[in-house]
């Protein structure tokens, strides 16, 4: 069964589905109808409009004001794709261009935009058969759509550029003879239609986001397993602190840990200490704001994947062709700079547990080596997570707080989204490989706390690691572990 693009809301769970699953995806009818609609009405317009029109009748950002004869209305649009495609620096990741071309097919099909029904097809029938087009990460200000990036992801319609098909980057033309399929001609509005939009930054927050979410409850499960291995206390965690201060995010972080660490003989024990450091105590704080701020993110971005974001938008039952801003990244930039924020956080407080879990306290040896000095034991992997939560910092500056006026001064407030959404990749990538290398000292640290167990749970995740990762007695070469407990985190099942 395939998943029909409708009007119907579409949620990050179900867009998670589609592409986990790898499902086939297609127009719904009433899509359909909406597409010829809008495009039918463009075309009757066409033939009477008694005024200019932006981006149907007239050139692009400040030559707005000159408007083009009838006969070239479809080489202008050609020329859009073409002049537009100036991006640069590394490619963008297969999966995220994937998001791409779905997201673009989804704005498409509400009717709003002008397209032939063709030329959503062909973005649909890409999506369906893994032809990705090459798109490089820069190049878009996110606003007036990010349109570097999607004139790339547009080229292959109209025969041009670069694709990834079966493993190999290839001239779209090729793939387009093997398939048997014509390179779209388009006609007034398209290439515009296809430009504006802010896809390329959506994909990067649907995709971070996706990711942040799982991040974030290996975050609770990794803590607890450092929490025990610390012989820490289980107070901060109890309801009765939370419920004077409700943060929602706060307080489901306080109830996971109490069941993530439920009948572990380390937490019950009698505890010499009154306190844990911040990294342990405050981790609902904490790991409960992040939770509040994707939970939030998440309403945002769903409603932009739920968009028409190009323009004109075009509004056939109410005779209208408006120019507006829907293509502006603003409300997308915003809250992908405050997620970037958030899962740096999210890095620095695990970090802060490695730090505390190797420094030689509450039994534990130094470095987690039973020989120190004749071993460095752990010391460098905190090093390491040390210098990527540095980096993090670096990164969360906010993007969209920078504006450089283009086009003659047309364009003159950008967001800068694009920026705040490639930042936020990286960011969520460090933010995986700092929780790993946690993973990889609370396992450690667990062991020197052996007979005595940690909860059920918790042990097997332990017993599931430890397949993969084992206990290191000397010095060993680490970059493997660290490498196999990432892949851990990408491929396991969460337990809760």
């Amino acid at each position: 069964m395939k998943h029909q693009l409708s009007h119907d809301r579409l949620t990050l769970e179900r867009l998670k589905e589609i592409i986990d699953n790898h499902e086939r995806i297609e127009l719904s009818e009433d899509s359909v109808k909406a597409v010829v609609k809008c495009r039918e009405y463009l075309d009757r317009k066409m033939e009477d409009i008694d005024r200019p029109v932006y981006g149907i009748t007239t050139g692009f950002g400040s030559l707005y004001n000159v408007t083009i004869p009838k006969e070239d209305l479809s080489q202008l649009q050609h020329n859009l794709v073409v002049s537009h495609a100036c991006g640069a620096g590394e490619k963008v990741r297969p999966e995220i261009v994937k998001l791409m071309l779905y997201l673009k097919a989804q704005s498409l099909s509400y009717g709003h935009s002008g397209v032939q029904l063709e030329t959503v097809q062909r973005l649909v029938d890409m999506f369906n058969d893994d032809i990705l087009p090459v798109v490089y990460q820069q190049g878009s200000l996110g606003a007036s759509g990010d349109l570097a990036p999607l004139a790339h992801m547009s080229l292959p319609l109209i025969g041009l550029g670069e694709v990834l098909y079966k493993g190999k980057v290839r001239p779209s033309a090729e793939v387009w003879a093997e398939k048997g399929w014509k390179p779209i001609t388009l006609q007034s509005k398209e290439g515009l239609a296809l430009l504006n939009g802010t896809q390329f930054m959506s994909a990067h927050a649907v995709w971070s986001l996706l990711k942040s979410m799982r991040l974030s409850r290996w975050a609770d499960v990794i803590g607890a397993m450092s929490l025990d291995a610390f012989d820490g206390r289980i107070e901060p965690f109890l309801p009765l602190t939370h419920q004077l201060r409700p943060h929602t995010g706060q307080i489901c972080t306080g109830k996971r840990f109490l069941e993530v660490l439920d009948g572990s003989e380390l937490i019950n024990r009698p505890k010499e200490h009154v306190q844990d450091p911040y990294s342990f105590r405050c981790i609902p704080q904490v790991h409960g704001a992040v939770k509040d701020n994707i939970m939030y993110v998440k309403s945002v971005i769903e409603n932009e994947i739920n968009s028409a974001t190009d323009n004109p938008n075009i509004f056939p039952d109410e005779d209208m062709v408006i120019s507006a801003g829907n293509f502006h990244g603003e409300p997308i930039a915003i809250p992908m700079d405050a997620l970037s924020i958030a899962m740096s956080e999210l890095a620095s407080i695990s970090e802060r547990r490695t730090y505390q879990l190797i420094h030689g306290l509450r039994g534990l040896p130094k470095y987690l080596v039973a020989k120190p000095g004749l071993n460095s034991g752990f010391m460098i992997p905190q090093y390491t997570a040390a210098s990527i939560v540095s980096q993090n910092k670096g990164l969360c500056w906010p993007a969209s707080c920078d504006s450089i006026p283009s086009s003659q001064g047309q364009e003159d407030h950008v967001s800068m989204g694009s920026n705040s959404a490639t930042k936020l990749v990286r960011i969520v990538d460090n933010t995986e490989t700092v929780l790993a290398i946690e993973l990889f000292n609370a396992a450690q640290a667990m062991d020197f706390r052996r007979p005595a167990k940690t909860s059920p749970m918790l042990e097997k995740v332990l017993e599931d690691y430890r397949k993969q990762v084992p206990f290191l007695p000397n010095d060993s070469y680490m970059h493997p572990y660290i490498e196999k407990s990432i892949e851990f985190l990408r491929n396991e099942t969460l337990p809760l």
